[in-house]
């Protein structure tokens, strides 16, 4: 007989693991796909598991069609600019392309009914399956049994009674499971979406208002240093080596305090002399000078200067700084 196979959505947390090994122990052919953006990356860890259980896995980097769903979603935003609606819709989509190349018979995930509010409750997991084409194809080994059949376990290339019916938040389920496998350390859960995060959201919402097109060095940027905005101008200021040599390579003015340990201070937009001393007070406030007065200095491709000025005050440190308001 043919063996079946199955391809997984893999984000190398427990229950997608979990998942992946229910269906292995009926003798299923199982292959990976974990997707990667500016915003998540889990890939190092799923490549370990991969070695661990001899497990395909296949990388899909989704940036290009993720930022221009990101924009404007269809299905709006959790709890602060996470489109997760759309975004597991999108992976999806490109699971179903994949699936289809390596002649997987079924997909399926290590999604939990009622584990996450705004994905995982039945409606929603319907809506999803519609959306990317893939009506009765998923399976959610975990759930299965409170969900509707799928056609794997129609077509009986799935025993359904060898798979759980696992709802909610609460994950003891999940560890005797795991006990029952032998796995001693528990992976963490999947994802890490940064999108959650406010302070980094704030950043991006900045960046896609004052820039009619973003790349993914863009997003990067947004990932490292203290940032501020002083009318159309950008200021980044590095918090240590690493972030400073970083910000050394990036066009722009580039500002610092000589002879002090100094951050390294990036001034983005058109050259503006108010600006320019803007970011030469917070250069000098970030420093290890404490003078009142502080030489800065600065250069641009093969221009440059210096400037006297004072560190920038708290209050309108934080004026300037990019921050969420919501």
């Amino acid at each position: 007989m043919k063996k079946v196979k199955a391809l997984g959505l893999f984000s190398g947390g427990l229950d997608s693991l979990l998942a992946s090994l229910l269906l292995k122990e009926q003798g299923i052919k199982i292959f990976w796909v974990t997707f990667v953006s500016p915003f998540f990356n889990n890939y190092e860890k799923c490549k370990k598991f991969s070695k661990i259980f001899k497990i395909p896995l296949k990388k899909i980097d989704f940036t290009k069609k993720f930022l221009k769903m990101l924009i404007n979603p269809k299905y709006g935003y959790g709890s602060v600019m996470n489109p997760c609606m759309d975004c597991h819709i999108l992976m999806l989509k490109e699971a179903k392309k994949y699936a289809k190349k390596i002649k997987a018979d079924f997909i399926f995930t290590g999604e939990v009914l009622g584990e996450r509010p705004f994905t995982q409750q039945e409606k929603q997991l319907k809506i999803i399956e519609k959306e990317a084409g893939l009506e009765k194809k998923i399976l959610r080994p975990l759930s299965a049994k409170l969900l509707p059949l799928t056609e794997a376990e129609e077509k009986g290339l799935v025993d359904r009674e060898k798979l759980y019916a696992i709802k909610g938040r609460r994950r003891i389920f999940q560890i005797e499971l795991a006990k029952k496998f032998g796995l001693k350390e528990y992976p963490t859960p999947g994802g890490g979406c940064i999108l959650t995060q406010k302070e980094f959201v704030a950043k991006l919402i900045d960046l896609i208002t004052f820039n009619k097109k973003i790349t993914e060095k863009d997003i990067q940027l947004l990932k490292i240093g203290r940032h501020f905005r002083f009318g159309k101008n950008k200021i980044i200021v590095g918090r240590n080596e690493k972030e400073n040599k970083i910000l050394e390579k990036m066009k722009g003015i580039k500002l610092n305090v000589p002879n002090y340990g100094s951050p390294t201070t990036l001034l983005q937009g058109k050259f503006n002399k108010e600006a320019l001393i803007i970011a030469a007070r917070l250069t000098a406030r970030y420093s290890d000078c404490k003078e009142e007065k502080i030489l800065v200095e600065w250069k641009t491709g093969k221009r440059k200067g210096e400037l006297i000025v004072n560190p920038i005050s708290e209050e309108e440190k934080e004026k300037l700084r990019i921050k969420w308001l919501k």
